[in-house]
């Protein structure tokens, strides 16, 4: 029999009090013994418990928390090590913490506080760790439309917000919009925001992902709040066909298509798609900028008219008003 100390824990995975070796390093792990879920030794951060692995990203880790000071879960994004001493990676780092902070939207993540404590360089914010609209392509393939919009419309209104804080987000994609215990969309990982004034580095386009990248940044054009619209449009793209409008074997080949390529509408793609949400995103991805809407306002407005006549159309289809509510459609996931 072991003489090792053993700590409680919750599993994760599978929500059952197990133990596990006391003595494990902080954020170390080992498998559940009942699910194979990895349980995290948790780690102390002033008032904040680190219990369990969220996701990891280019600068940090992201971990589940609990505010022992206010008795509330929040997520808390520890940044790694290596890059302490990167004055670039963290001049970053701050710089998400202070876009972030002064934006107070629902369907944008909430900073609570940027600390440092014992070498640790951490960012705590707002809880969403329901999973990504990239893990629910990943699943589902293709989303239905009526929930794409959904989000389209709410994505959209936070990055109009952003925008009058004179801020562009600069890396759109599904892995940066985040679900919550609601099932409320939020956008996360203002990273490589800047502000629309500042000048883009050389070779900026490369940062990001480029699937969703317009084509003035691969160009190095001026980019502007048109240029997040065209990756909010390529985000939900993917999510309603399930495919991302252009793909090629190489990254410089997918580059190529996004300036070159002509975009394939989503319903040649997905016929059941309605002509209007069709055409509303055809027409956020058009390859030149002034072809795009002119506001956040009024993408919004085409999104919104669509969802009305998806819902007229699924109505008159049914003889009786009732749409899917969208937070038991989450739910089923």
């Amino acid at each position: 029999m072991s003489d090792r100390p053993l700590k409680m824990v919750t599993c994760p995975g599978c929500d059952a009090k197990t133990f596990i070796p006391g003595d494990l390093p902080p954020l170390a792990s080992e498998p559940c013994k009942k699910c194979g879920h990895a349980i995290m030794m948790p780690m102390q951060l002033r008032q904040f418990e680190l219990r369990s692995k969220i996701a990891s990203g280019g600068m940090g880790t992201v971990y589940r928390a609990w505010d022992t000071t206010l008795e509330r879960l929040v997520a808390v994004k520890l940044m790694k090590k290596d890059l302490l001493d990167d004055p670039k990676m963290l001049e970053s780092f701050y710089l998400e913490a202070r876009a972030c902070a002064k934006l107070n939207h629902t369907n944008i993540v909430h900073i609570y506080t940027f600390d440092e404590w014992e070498g640790e360089r951490y960012l705590v914010m707002e809880l969403a760790d329901q999973g990504s609209l990239d893990n629910r392509i990943e699943k589902l393939h293709a989303l239905p439309e009526l929930q794409v919009l959904d989000v389209g419309i709410k994505i959209a209104s936070a990055l109009d917000m952003a925008l009058k804080y004179d801020l562009l987000h600069c890396d759109i994609k599904p892995g940066n919009i985040l679900f919550n215990a609601d099932h409320e969309p939020k956008l996360v990982d203002f990273g490589l925001a800047r502000k629309t004034d500042a000048e883009a580095e050389g070779g900026e386009f490369t940062r990001g992902t480029p699937y969703y990248v317009a084509p003035e940044k691969i160009k190095r054009e001026p980019e502007t709040f048109l240029s997040d619209m065209y990756s909010l449009g390529a985000t939900l793209y993917h999510a309603i066909t399930g495919q991302v409008p252009f793909d090629a074997p190489t990254v410089e080949e997918v580059v190529m298509a996004q300036v070159q390529t002509p975009l394939t509408p989503p319903n040649l793609v997905v016929p059941e798609i309605s002509a209007a949400t069709s055409d509303a995103l055809a027409r956020s991805l058009a390859k030149d900028p002034g072809a795009r809407f002119l506001s956040y306002d009024e993408f919004r407005m085409a999104l919104e008219a669509a969802r009305s006549q998806l819902l007229v159309s699924q109505y008159q289809n049914s003889g009786s008003f009732q749409p899917k509510r969208t937070t038991s459609w989450w739910r089923r996931i």
